[in-house]
């Protein structure tokens, strides 16, 4: 029995994760003058690496891509424990 079969049956347990694009530090003020539509500028760009975190741990990396008008992750690695 191959590992993937072994935990077959935890395959609809829920998880979360987590991509983190960037971080910014602003002022308060920066922050009431936001409203829906806002656009904060990060200067991280489609094709940067980011990390993949599961329960608060790296499981991997990927790469921002942009598709049509979204934002997502293509997975490049996964770590090894």
């Amino acid at each position: 029995m191959t590992a993937l079969e072994e935990i077959n049956h935890l395959s609809d347990v829920l998880i979360q994760v987590e991509v983190e694009l960037d971080r910014k530090i602003m002022t308060v003020r920066d922050l009431l003058e936001l409203g829906r539509g806002s656009v904060i500028k990060m200067p991280r760009s489609a094709g940067e690496n980011i990390d993949i975190v599961i329960g608060g741990s790296p499981i991997g990396s990927g790469e921002i891509v942009i598709i049509e008008e979204t934002v997502g992750v293509r997975i490049t690695d996964f770590t090894e424990s």
